[in-house]
């Protein structure tokens, strides 16, 4: 599938009308979560404590049936995939852009991002500059972005806590932990989890 498909199939997230754009257009789509993902075994996650660093959550904590989120995901079944999980576990606000580049721009045109779950390798920008970006951005710089990623290893980890991230998730997602994962972030918890 290409970043200009849309995932509008009945048992996914379906693009809002009144979006900024487009993936097509823009990198970019708004997507109301309804779908429902059922819930696979997995292996437990591995989790590891690092030092602190990551820019502290200075907003109040927030309900999954309340939050908008912001997913910057350049593979649809990924985004797919994470918004199911989203609407899952109550989430209906998701927000879809495809690459880094702008990323900055487009979370300061919704009215409100409580949660920014990034993947690392973009196109055009990757995670990392994205980050820097937000982070010098005087509405968006206290959002809690966690780190999305298939280059998952204690280093990357490290390197993202670094950056600035409040959190790191390695890929596969676990369906199990997941929400669990999320409403932490959501309570403004740094969640550090690479297996």
């Amino acid at each position: 599938m290409s970043d200009a498909q849309s995932p509008n199939q009945s048992s996914t997230p379906t693009p809002n009308p009144n979006a900024q754009g487009t993936a097509a257009s823009t990198g970019s789509s708004t997507v109301t979560t309804s779908a429902s993902v059922g819930a696979s075994g997995g292996t437990a996650a591995k989790s590891e404590p690092v030092p602190s660093g990551a820019a502290p959550n200075k907003r109040a904590p927030v309900e999954p049936s309340e939050a908008h989120v912001l997913v910057v995901e350049d593979n649809v079944p990924n985004f797919v995939l994470i918004a199911r999980m989203l609407a899952f576990m109550g989430v209906q606000r998701c927000e879809w852009k495809t690459s880094g580049w702008q990323v900055v721009q487009f979370a300061d045109t919704l009215p409100r991002v409580d949660l920014i779950l990034m993947d690392i390798r973009l196109p055009y920008e990757d995670g990392y500059q994205a980050l820097q970006k937000l982070r010098t951005h005087p509405r968006l710089k206290d959002t809690v972005v966690c780190a999305v990623t298939a280059e998952a290893s204690e280093d990357q980890m490290r390197r993202a806590k670094k950056s600035g991230f409040n959190g790191f998730l390695g890929k596969p997602l676990d369906p199990d932990r997941f929400p669990m994962q999320i409403r932490r972030l959501l309570q403004g918890e740094e969640v550090w989890e690479w297996k």
